[in-house]
Formats: C-alpha cells, structure tokens, sequence
C-alpha cells in the first residue's frame, strides 16, 4: 500500500504493509525519536500527535493516519533548536534514560495548548498513560510546571 503523510511539516509518500502501524511506518522511515515500548498501548513511549491529539502509534495502523498532520518530538524541536517544553524537561532534570521522554514532551505539548495553566491534578491527568521508570515523576510534573511558565513568557 501507498499514502501520503505529512510528518512534522513535511509531506511523504510512503509504502507500507496493510497490517502496519503507524509507529512501524513511522520507525522504517527513519523517525526513531518515536519509541517502541509495551506494543500495547500502555506505556506511551511511541505517543505522536495527530492531528494535534497525542495517540499511542502501536494502536493505529498506519492505513489511519493518511492524509493527517503527524508530529513526533522532533517535529517540535531539535537539539540545535529546541522547544521550551524540550528545554524545560532538561532543565528541571526530568529527562534521565530519556525512552519517556518524547511521549511526555508530547503530551505536555497538547496538553498546554488546551490548556496554559494547569494544576498539577490536570498535568497528573493527562500524563496518566505515560509510564516512567526512572524519575519518580516528581520532576517530570516539576517540567510540565516549568514548561507552563516557559511557553507563556514566550507566546
């Protein structure tokens, strides 16, 4: 099968098997910022944005995601030119293996576009289908605050 897919701005067109997924279709064509993690949708490592709403890409196949805007965290920043929400991960030390990282960057991102100033209940909330194993996430929710703060000075 063929589609066209507009991935972090840029328009492809690109081969897959029907029974791929996005996050597969995603990977084979080099965006491996998007992780594998549990396969099942549980633990958000491979969340994206479509359409602006974070999806775990293990549960869509990629036969769903033609002809829709597919952000990965690269699609918000790079390392020469991050994002504040990227930044603000690092400097609040949230960010330590790092295979979290980019569906909690993700989320974060969605969630202050809905909402600029959340309380740490409504960051706890949409972070929920995010699992980390290394922080805590006491500095991950430490990030979102900062993050908050960050996207406002520079709206």
């Amino acid at each position: 099968m063929e589609g066209n897919f507009s991935i972090n701005g840029s328009e492809n067109k690109l081969s897959f098997a029907s029974e791929d997924t996005l996050l597969k279709l995603l990977r084979a064509n080099g965006h491996v910022d998007v992780k594998e993690g549990c396969g099942e949708g549980l633990c958000g490592a491979c969340v994206v944005l479509v359409d602006g709403v974070p999806m775990n890409s293990c549960q869509i196949f990629a036969v769903q995601a033609i002809g829709r805007e597919i952000t990965t965290v690269e699609g918000l920043g790079t390392i020469q030119n991050a994002h504040p929400i990227q930044e603000a991960f690092v400097d609040a030390g949230a960010v330590q293996c790092g295979f979290c990282t980019p569906g909690m960057v993700l989320v974060t991102s969605w969630l202050l576009s809905k909402n600029p100033d959340p309380t740490e209940d409504e960051i706890k909330r949409a972070l929920d289908g995010n699992l980390c194993r290394c922080t805590g996430y006491v500095k991950i929710i430490d990030a979102v605050k900062l993050a908050a703060r960050r996207v406002k000075e520079n709206a």
